[in-house]
Formats: C-alpha cells, structure tokens, sequence
C-alpha cells in the first residue's frame, strides 16, 4: 500500500487536513441504487469544475440516488485533501478530482484505487484522445482515472491596452505579432518591452505561471520519461530560468499574487496586458473580472498562439477510492459525469476544454462565442491550441517541485528580491530539502 510514501507525501502537503468527506452510506454490497435502495454518493473536486447542474440532472435520471458534493478552495489543497486521508485510511469521496499536475503521486498508490476497467472502461476509452486515456492507466493496465478536461494552452491578452500601447489589438494581429506558429519566448518578451517601455506598464501578471508554461513545453520537465528528478543540471531548464528571470528583471512581471490578482482588480485596473491562458483559465478569469465588477468592456480577448509552441497545462481525471463502499455506483456516475455529452455542458458551465473527440467537435461544430473575451471562438482556438500537444511525464512529486520550490523562486526573482543565480539556487535548495531528502 506505498505506506511511507504516503506519509512522505503528507509530510510535503502539510499535516493539517481540510474538513473529511464522508464516505457514502450505501450498503456493502454495493447493491444498484434505487428508490427502494437509496444511495448517497459523496464527490470532490477543486476549483471551477461546472457541475452542480449536472448533479442535479444525475439525480433526476437516477431516482434514489442523492450526490453531497464538497469542492476545494485549488487543486494545492485538494491535493493534501486526498493524501491526508489516504494516509489516514479513511475519509475519501466515492469520486475524487485529481489533477494531472499530481497525477504522478497518485499513480504510485494506484493499487487504492479502483480498476475501472471492472466497470466498463475498456468499452468507452476511444471517447477520449489516446494520450488523455492513457495518462489515467497505471503501468499495470489499471485505469483509475477517466479524464475530464485538458488544458491546451493560448494566450489572453486585453486589447485595449495594447491598442494604447500602438500594438496591435485584433486577436489575429496579435498572434502574428508574437510570430504566430514560430511564436517564441524571446519573441513574446521583446514585444513586452516595447509595451513596457511604452506604457510603464508590465507585461504579465507573474513569472510562476510563465516558467510552468515553459517546463511544460519541455519534451521532458521536472522528470525524465523513466522517472528520474530532472533539474539539477539540466541546461535547457536553467536557460529557460534565466530568459525568464531577465524578462522580470526588466520590469515585464506585475508580481500579482498567483490565483488571487488582488481579488481581480489586476484584470481591470491595467496592471498587465497578457496572461497564459490555458482553457480552465478562462473560467478562472471570468470569476476574477466578477469580483472586481468586470465584464465584457474590460477589454479582455484570447489570441490562437502561444510562445513556444503546443503546452498543455492542467486537465484532471474523476477516480474512485477503494475505501468507497459502492464502487459500481460511483464509477457509473465518474463515467457518465466525463462523457461526452456531459463535457459538453461542463465546458459551458466552467469555459474549459474537452478531453474527449465527440464533445471537442461539438464544442467546435456550434462555434458559440465567448462574450467575455470579445466573441472569441473558443472551439476552434482551443482545437487549434490542441494540434501538437504531447502528454509530458508528470513524476511523484511534480506539483510539489512546481508550488513549493519553483514557485518562492519565481517570487523571489518578480519582488526583486534575488538574482537569477540566488533563485536558482534558492530552488535547488528546497528541491533537495522537500524532494530528494525526504
């Protein structure tokens, strides 16, 4: 059961859990829920996941089956959430949101999770794009995820500001600005000085999202493809580092607060002109421009390019704990919650990106635009975004590396409170303190 390492991994995420889920109170036997045998079946995810209508319509098609649904503040959190409580040997959800970022985690306790091919999976993994269904399959052959959204990742940008700045403002002179499909990050970033220069203004809203995006793109990042840490080095990497930290250091990052952006005033009061913009980030933007009172006149749009090329950033799966006590009830509602009809609606409800074929082509067959991000077509920037895209290796401890070394590193460099060579060595540090020696 991986015991030590699941205390090693608590360790990491922090001892202190949030509030536990329940577990669901259906009988043993895990007999078919009915009205006359009602079941309560308990959910977790994290973030903007775009489901409470669709618990309420499963309800509906399922008479006797009650969902408690209970989502987390970040995936950072969810993460610590579900380690806490495989450590403790109780408290997980029939159904659990994982995110790919510590997918890898999961993977090396995927014995405690259920083999959903004991329920039908290997009948409906063509829904999905291969490398999709494969990251949710051990190295047993065991699914224990089906996924539900992927993360290709554009760009927004707001094009009143760079109308201003005398740049170019309309999404597809904006892609050709940044050097459409031979867009890079050099390129991405001398455009940002000639904002900068002009404005006063930085660029982007931070540097942590930024490297993310970057090691992203890496054939392999923070793991090699057999396993093996990847940083200590690693020449690409710390090139990457530094083209990054030289950006900051011109005054190209407005140091926002990862996740918060002063409670979305940094989306309406000119403090960055640009921002990654993954799928999900769309959703995560339009909650953003709400709490700060944004909308559509806020000037923001999202451009089919991104510096670098094709990354994928982010994307989860929905798996079911062997401690549920109904297993075929819970794996019925992971797969019928990321199939596609449903990911058609989740899509709508959350503005992220489908990872299975039929809902991505309906998604782009409709070509609804995005009102919030100047009609954008969001299908076929993202199916567009999507050409390319390679699953990357995500190792045990990825989102660790990423949250809690990389990220005080990017802090540092963006406050001005290190150099590129102080936070480097600040990150192979914590690296060694949080990863290699525990």
């Amino acid at each position: 059961m991986h015991t030590s390492r699941l205390k090693k991994l608590t360790a990491v995420c922090g001892a202190a859990s949030l509030a536990v889920v329940a577990s669901g109170c259906g009988g043993g036997d895990d007999a078919a829920a009915s009205e006359d045998n009602p079941t309560t079946l308990t959910v977790t995810t994290f973030g903007t996941f775009g489901y409470d209508d669709l618990y309420s319509e499963y309800e509906e098609q399922n008479p006797g089956v009650t969902i408690e649904a209970n989502n987390i503040n970040g995936s950072a959190n969810a993460r610590t959430d579900a380690f806490t409580k495989l450590a403790a040997g109780s408290g997980l959800s029939d159904v659990v949101a994982v995110e790919e970022g510590w997918l890898g985690s999961i993977m090396e306790v995927s014995d405690q999770f259920v083999d959903l091919n004991e329920h039908g999976a290997e009948d409906i993994a063509d829904n999905w794009v291969d490398w999709k269904f494969e990251q949710g399959t051990d190295p047993e052959g065991r699914v224990i995820g089906y996924g539900t959204d992927i993360g290709p990742q554009a760009l927004c940008f707001n094009g009143d500001l760079l109308e201003d700045a005398g740049l170019a403002s309309e999404r597809g002179e904006v892609a050709e600005l940044l050097g459409g499909d031979e867009s890079t990050w050099e390129n991405y970033f001398d455009v940002g000085r000639e904002y900068t220069e002009s404005t006063g203004r930085a660029w982007y809203d931070q540097s942590g999202f930024v490297w993310n995006s970057m090691v992203n793109q890496m054939e392999e990042g923070y793991y090699t493809a057999e396993g093996e840490l990847n940083i200590e080095g690693n020449e690409q990497m710390r090139a990457q580092f530094d083209l990054l930290a030289e950006a900051s250091a011109d005054g190209l990052s407005a140091d926002q607060e990862q996740h918060d952006w002063g409670n979305g005033q940094g989306f309406v009061d000119e403090s960055f002109a640009t921002i990654v913009c993954p799928p999900w980030m769309l959703g995560t933007i339009q909650g953003q421009l709400e709490a700060a009172g944004g909308g559509p006149e806020s000037g923001w749009d999202v451009a089919d390019v991104f510096p670098g090329g094709a990354s994928n950033w982010g994307g989860a799966f929905l798996s079911v704990p062997e401690s549920s006590e109904q297993p075929a009830e819970a794996a019925k509602l992971a797969a019928w919650l990321t199939a596609p009809e449903q990911q058609v609606k989740q899509s709508e409800a959350a503005n992220n990106f489908p990872s299975t074929l039929e809902a991505q082509s309906e998604i782009v067959e409709a070509g609804t635009p995005n009102e919030l991000f100047n009609d954008a077509p969001y299908g076929d920037i993202f199916e567009s975004r999507a050409e390319g895209v390679v699953a990357q290796f995500k190792g045990p401890d990825d989102s660790v590396i990423q949250e809690s070394v990389f990220r005080p590193a990017m802090e540092m460099i963006d406050s001005g409170e290190a150099t590129a060579d102080e936070a480097w060595e600040e990150a192979i540090n914590l690296l060694n303190d949080l990863v290699v020696n525990n």
